[in-house]
């Protein structure tokens, strides 16, 4: 059987497609398996609860308009479903002033389908036989990022400045004296919090790319998935931002909803409407679970009450958690030098072991072996060709599990770096 190039290059699979394997691998009769890697959101026990009501309450409807029969009996227009976008502009209007309205937003399928149509909307192969890409000011970056071009060298991406902080930690921070933007760039694109690191690029950071985006003409794609307003898994001073050339992605995943694949995009109405009749090529229509469970939560302003005092009080909790016994377990093997960098956001600790005698790979298949299951750091670094040390000196981890699985990973992970070196 021969495929196309296309077929060929999305079939060979990469770090999205192992990530997503390792999740929905089954663990065999007798083993453990603690999921330290993908980005599965924890079950909190106040979001379940108020799903299930919510899901109760449409299966309770028994009118004309079954709210329930409509979710699952009728095709959404290519943009998504109309009242919850309604609801949403005017929630974003209200708290944070934002001049949009439904025209303003669309629903995909997950943020990852978003992605994929954005980033082919804006780079890649042009009419007049130019190619652009996407760039990626600061790497490492989403894994999920990676493999989305239509076309290979989608992506262009910078090493950042990296700040140095206490005995143990540190920081990425764009460098923009590296940025320098031509007409071979379509877009720019930053995850806040970065996917896998936690680092919350600072308002100022943000308002710098704005400003280079605009002044090229060109869109800044900025990926809230784990961000402000919703889920607001945001430990610093961030702030929500938004501009007319700003193509803002959030997501009901890391709200609890990841089943539902709702990915939410705001932009200007002409990006709206190219991305929607691209939407109803590929998909005909976005599924209507998400936006049904979650519409009275927007429309009562719900969504951010819970995210700001139940979501980020939960994860912040765990992290301070994960992030001590980590930093424990590592400081008592000799001689290992180890940074773990300041988790600002999402729930991910990024380890940097710059003095381990193997690749971040072969720790990977050694604490898989164990029933660990992590993300090696060389899958993150989409766009950055070069012969970079650091992009195989790091591992992503998970701290979402229970808290006591998530202490027994940690421990196995330290115990097998010390078993590395003692070898």
């Amino acid at each position: 059987m021969k495929i196309s190039l296309f077929g060929q290059r999305f079939s060979l699979g990469g770090g999205t497609s192992r990530l997503m394997e390792d999740l929905g691998a089954p663990v065999l009769k007798g083993q453990e398996r603690i999921m330290m890697g993908g980005g599965n959101p924890a079950a909190i026990p106040q979001l379940q609860q108020i799903f299930r009501q919510r899901m109760q309450q449409m299966l309770d409807d028994e009118g004309q308009e079954c709210e329930f029969d409509s979710m699952l009996g009728a095709y959404d227009p290519p943009q998504g479903e109309g009242s919850f976008m309604s609801e949403l502009a005017a929630l974003l209007q209200q708290m944070y002033g934002w001049d949009i309205t439904a025209d303003n937003i669309a629903l995909t399928n997950g943020s990852q389908s978003a992605f994929f149509c954005l980033f082919n909307m804006f780079a890649g192969r042009f009419s007049d036989g130019s190619f652009k890409q996407v760039l990626l000011p600061l790497a490492p970056e989403y894994i999920g990022y990676a493999e989305q071009g239509l076309e290979p060298g989608l992506f262009t991406s910078r090493r950042p400045e990296i700040e140095l902080i206490g005995e143990h930690q540190f920081k990425y921070h764009v460098d923009f004296d590296a940025l320098a933007i031509d007409d071979r760039i379509g877009a720019i694109c930053v995850s806040r919090p970065t996917n896998p690191t936690g680092n919350v690029l600072t308002n100022d950071e943000i308002e710098r790319l704005s400003l280079l985006a605009e002044q090229h003409n060109i869109p800044l794609l900025l990926d809230n998935a784990y961000g402000l307003p919703f889920p607001g898994l945001v430990y610093t001073d961030a702030a929500p931002y938004w501009r007319e050339h700003i193509v803002l992605s959030l997501s009901l995943s890391k709200f609890g909803l990841p089943g539902t694949r709702t990915g939410i995009v705001i932009a200007n109405p002409k990006i709206i409407d190219a991305l929607s009749k691209i939407n109803a090529i590929v998909n005909l229509a976005s599924g209507s679970v998400g936006a049904a469970i979650a519409r009275e939560l927007v429309s009562s302003g719900e969504i951010i009450d819970l995210s700001e005092n139940v979501i980020k009080p939960y994860y912040q909790t765990r992290m301070r958690t994960a992030f001590d016994h980590l930093a424990t377990e590592l400081s008592a093997i000799p001689g290992l030098y180890f940074r773990i960098h300041r988790p600002e956001g999402a729930f991910f600790l990024w380890l940097w072991l710059p003095s381990l005698p193997v690749t971040s790979q072969q720790l990977y298949q050694r604490l898989k072996a164990r029933g660990v299951i992590i993300v090696p750091g060389h899958y993150f670094f989409p766009g950055l060709e070069e012969d970079w040390p650091h992009k195989n000196e790091c591992i992503r981890i998970s701290y979402a599990a229970e808290e006591s699985v998530v202490k027994k990973g940690l421990s196995i992970i330290a115990d097998e770096i010390r078993e590395i070196f003692s070898e």
